[in-house]
């Protein structure tokens, strides 16, 4: 059975783990090697365990999942939804992006993106409630989609 809890500092290696691997099949789908996930270091998802709400998901003592909330002002940016590949489309997704909506009440709005290509990201984020406020060409080959929930908004 999948426990969502509140990360701490010592579980930045495996999150950072757990992280890349989640995240090749995008740069693959983007043909971009150098993601900001990929290269992100030990130290900078520390520092995210310790200054925002990092929630990991764990199976039998096993990471699978992970997910980041940083308040701004009232909303809560999310980020760095990650999944095991060999658990993705198991609901751990849908679990993470539910449990940050919970982890932060006083968040008025939710914002995320995810690239133009994702195309399994914006399902998730659309089935939870998530709407399209728009799109960002970062590079070439990369389009920004930005998303936001509400928390009136429920999963339809």
């Amino acid at each position: 059975m999948v426990e969502i809890t509140r990360a701490v500092p010592r579980d930045a290696g495996e999150i950072l783990t757990l992280q890349r691997a989640a995240y090749v099949t995008e740069a693959q789908l983007y043909g971009d090697p150098f993601i900001a996930p990929l290269v992100e270091s030990l130290d900078q998802v520390r520092t995210a365990i310790e200054t925002a709400v990092v929630l990991k998901a764990t199976d039998g003592g096993r990471l699978v999942g992970a997910i980041r909330g940083q308040l701004a002002g009232s909303t809560c940016l999310v980020g760095r939804l990650v999944v095991a590949p060999d658990r993705q489309g198991q609901g751990i997704g849908t679990a993470l992006l539910t449990a940050i909506h919970d982890a932060v009440p006083e968040a008025t709005a939710f914002d995320l993106f995810t690239g133009h290509l994702s195309e399994g990201n914006l399902r998730l984020c659309r089935r939870l409630g998530y709407r399209e406020t728009q799109r960002e060409r970062v590079q070439e080959h990369l389009t920004l989609v930005h998303l936001r929930r509400e928390p009136s908004e429920t999963a339809g």
